[in-house]
Formats: structure tokens, C-alpha cells, sequence
């Protein structure tokens, strides 16, 4: 029997490891290949015969789903998914079936061992023999003409994943409850977006003051810089932040542009960028603050399936954003302020189980 050929695609090494090791010990199998990306699997599969492809969802400058996409209308190949995602969320299931998977693995972890996905992924391995590889390009080229019109950029906003992103958004009042709010969050927290209403040349100073005070890291956002865990990211005085994906990969935006109910930086202008980026893996916390900014971007990030909170009225100094926030019922959450990084934590947790 002439061997399958296999491409891994993942970019966890430890992964690539492990499934290349325990696929390799069957004889009738052949990992011909491993990549991180799908633009270093692109290469390989262009070099090499592949027979089967394993492919994570989850993944730097291409996410698997798009590359799925792409893979069946240049290239059909039998693809399996191989993802922690799939457990989580059937949504992730029918997105990539759509898109011409032939299969679902979970990876290995949690109620997964090693062994059953080995012999589960293997047995799958071994039959994709059976498949017609005309009748896949059929099916692809059908399904893609129907996806195609549709805005298929960021399939990550719509499968929700344990990767969080969190937005905050504070304005009178907003020095002491930042200071409260991050001297709760643990050095291991997603990494946070903070506007905060500050004139220009003060943000730096104030991100190094909290930097002092807190466990987590906090810094004055840089455009262009890639957002890692464990960090806040005060945006400048002057400038609006966003934020920007490359597959799984986020990183920073820092642009000048008009002013948004007369602020800039504005907390509606990175909670409407969180939405559109981020999806369901967005938290937006609307915190004291005059005025309404803030309000239907905290609004987005619910409609486009994040989690909200807004602080209460008793422990805000000005009621006016979070209120603003509560009318348009956009807070799934109202909470005093010291209660908010302990409702996170209950929030996060759930959500890594």
C-alpha cells in the first residue's frame, strides 16, 4: 500500500510534534511536511505531493477557515480539521464544512487524550483514500460560489474562541476607576485596549503610573505594535487606537482623524473597531464618564456577540457614558466599580473551560 502523504498545519511546535511523531508510527502513513502558517503550508504544497492535509483553525497571518477557502478553489485537497475550537463552538463545525473540510478532530487536551485523537485522526487518515477527488472539486466549486458573496475576511469574529480581547472606555472620573479596575486584573489577563479622555503628552505619564501600581503590564499604545497577553494598552492622547487582525495575530492602530463627540482619542472609535475585529471574542467595560461616547460602540460589541459591562451609577463619579450605555441596552453586566475585574476573571475562566 503506497503510504498518505500528510501536511500539518499548526503553530503550536508542540503540536506539530506530537501529531507528526504519533501519525509517523503508523506505516501506512507519511507526514511529508509541518507549517505554522498557511503561507509556509502554501509553499510546501506547492513543492510536494500531499495527500491529506490537517489543518488548525486558529492560526498567524491567515486564519485556517480563509485558507480553507482558498486551498479548495486553487488547490482541493481532503482537509481535516484538527482544532481545540471545534468542542466550543458548532459553529466552527458548519463553517468549515461549508467550506469543504471533510472532516473534524478535536485536539488533543481537556476531555480529549492524546490517545483518542491519535487513533480517531489516524482511522480518518488512513480512509481519505475513498474520496473522490472530483466529486470534492465539484462540491467545493458549488459551495464557493454561494460563499464567495459573502464577506468571508474574518471568519475568527464569528467562532468564539478562548483568545478574548478586552476594551475599556472611561472618561470623567476614569483615572481613579482605571486604577481600580487594573489593580484587579491578574498578569495573565487578554490583553486590554484603554481609552481614557486625556489630552495629549499626559497618557504616557499616566500609563507608567499604573504600570507602577499594578501586576499587569501597562504601556502607552504604539502603532503598528503586535498586542500580547498580559498587557494594557492606554491609547495617546490625541489619537484614536483600533485595532487590526492578521490572522490570529492583532496588532495596534494609532491614526489621527476627526474628532468623535468631540474626542480623540474616542472610546466609540476602538469599541466599533473591537466589534468589527474581534466578534465574539470581544469584552467591552464602559466606566465613568460624561457625555455618551462610548455608548453604541459598547452597543456593537454586544450585537456582534462580545460581552458587555457597564459601572453602576452609585460608583461612578459623572453616570453619563455608562447610563447612556444602559438605556441603549447595551450592558449585559451593570456593576459597581470594585466588582467589575472579579466578574472578568468568573468571565474568562468560563470561557478557557
Amino acid at each position: 500500500m503506497k503510504k498518505i502523504k500528510v501536511l500539518i498545519v499548526d503553530d503550536s511546535a508542540i503540536v506539530r510534534k506530537l501529531l507528526t511523531e504519533r501519525l509517523s508510527a503508523n506505516p501506512n502513513i507519511e507526514v511529508i511536511g509541518s507549517a505554522i502558517d498557511p503561507y509556509a503550508a502554501r509553499t510546501i504544497i506547492e513543492n510536494n505531493e500531499v495527500d491529506v492535509i490537517t489543518l488548525d483553525i486558529e492560526l498567524p497571518r491567515m486564519d485556517g477557515l480563509t485558507f480553507l477557502k482558498y486551498l479548495m478553489k486553487y488547490h482541493p485537497l481532503p482537509v481535516i480539521i484538527v482544532s481545540s475550537i471545534v468542542d466550543k463552538d458548532k459553529t466552527t463545525v458548519m463553517e468549515a464544512l461549508e467550506l469543504g473540510a471533510v472532516d473534524i478532530v478535536p485536539k488533543p487536551g481537556g476531555p480529549f487524550s492524546i490517545e483518542e485523537v491519535i487513533e480517531i485522526l489516524t482511522e480518518k487518515i488512513l480512509n481519505i483514500k475513498k474520496i473522490n477527488y472530483s466529486k470534492l472539486k465539484t462540491f467545493s466549486e458549488k459551495l464557493l460560489n454561494k460563499v464567495d458573496n459573502k464577506d468571508t475576511k474574518k471568519y475568527l469574529t464569528r467562532i468564539e474562541t478562548t483568545d478574548k480581547i478586552i476594551a475599556v472606555g472611561a472618561s470623567t472620573g476614569g483615572t481613579q476607576a482605571l486604577e481600580t479596575l487594573f489593580k484587579g486584573f491578574d498578569i495573565d489577563f487578554p490583553p486590554t485596549l484603554a481609552v481614557i479622555h486625556m489630552p495629549e503628552n499626559f497618557t504616557y505619564t499616566f500609563a507608567k503610573r499604573l504600570n507602577d501600581i499594578c501586576a499587569i503590564s501597562i504601556k502607552e499604545a504604539e502603532n503598528g505594535e503586535k498586542i500580547l497577553h498580559g498587557t494594557v494598552y492606554i491609547a495617546p492622547g490625541g489619537y484614536h487606537m483600533m485595532i487590526k487582525t492578521v490572522g490570529k495575530d492583532k496588532y495596534i492602530k494609532i491614526a489621527n482623524g476627526p474628532k468623535v463627540f468631540n474626542q480623540r482619542p474616542a472610546v466609540d472609535v476602538l469599541f466599533n473597531s473591537i466589534a468589527e475585529n474581534i466578534g465574539k471574542n470581544a469584552v467591552g467595560v464602559l466606566l465613568t464618564g460624561m457625555g455618551r461616547d462610548g455608548a453604541v460602540g459598547l452597543l456593537n460589541i454586544k450585537n456582534n456577540g462580545g460581552y458587555t459591562v457597564a459601572q453602576d451609577e452609585k460608583t461612578s463619579i459623572v453616570f453619563g457614558m455608562p447610563k447612556e450605555a444602559i438605556e441603549l441596552g447595551a450592558a449585559q453586566e451593570i456593576l459597581p466599580l470594585p466588582k467589575i475585574s472579579g466578574q472578568l476573571k468568573l468571565f474568562l475562566n468560563k470561557a478557557r473551560n
